[in-house]
């Protein structure tokens, strides 16, 4: 028997395991780079417990195990078919503003803003709406939200100090920095002129 084999049947406390989010990407990229195509099929059975669940439950820690399963089927949706693994980059709310298509993308895409604000309205954790727009992200061929700043928004989903919510609705709703300084452009020209 190994030293830890025979502590854990001991009556000490063990201390409490943290979660880490960079790892948990990290393992499921590498899932993808590594093609392990019969692990991320695993993880896309949502609420599946199988033992891809558990390992990705392991990154959560104590407190978070059942998020980072939930958010492994989300990583494993969206690179279903992908042999390059995307990390993703900004919030959800940046990631909204590239869903579309050739009428328009973001606050200019009546599905995208029903979508957002969908999930922006709920209490709990929005986990149906988050993996119809991982879809549509996907089907937009358009990069996901980082995988890992997903996972910690998620963790403070509740947390009214962060205003998790708050945040990606301004992040949809926030011109692209070319929109700001057209729209700027002519008060600045009216200021000149007086």
């Amino acid at each position: 028997m190994t030293e830890h084999s025979l502590s854990a049947g001991t009556d000490q406390e063990h201390p409490r395991v943290p979660h880490d989010s960079a790892a948990l990407t990290a393992w499921l990229t590498t899932l993808v780079r590594n093609r392990e195509y019969g692990t991320l099929a695993e993880l896309r059975r949502a609420r599946g417990a199988t033992n891809a669940h558990i390992r990705a439950g392991w990154y959560g820690g104590d407190d978070h195990r059942d998020l980072f399963e939930r958010m492994a089927f989300l990583f494993a949706v969206y690179h279903q078919g992908r042999s390059t693994p995307s990390y993703g980059h900004g919030s959800l709310g940046a990631a909204a503003r590239r869903i579309g298509d050739g009428t328009g993308r973001g606050p200019d895409n009546p599905g995208a803003q029903r979508l957002l604000n969908r999930v922006v309205a709920s209490r709990r954790i929005p986990w149906r709406h988050l993996q119809h727009a991982v879809t549509r992200l996907r089907a937009c061929e358009q990069p996901p939200p980082s995988w890992t700043g997903l996972a910690e928004d998620l963790i403070n989903w509740n947390d009214r100090k962060a205003r998790v919510a708050y945040g990606w609705s301004v992040e949809f709703h926030t011109p692209p920095a070319r929109g700001r300084e057209t729209q700027n452009e002519p008060t600045t020209r009216k200021d000149t002129t007086s």
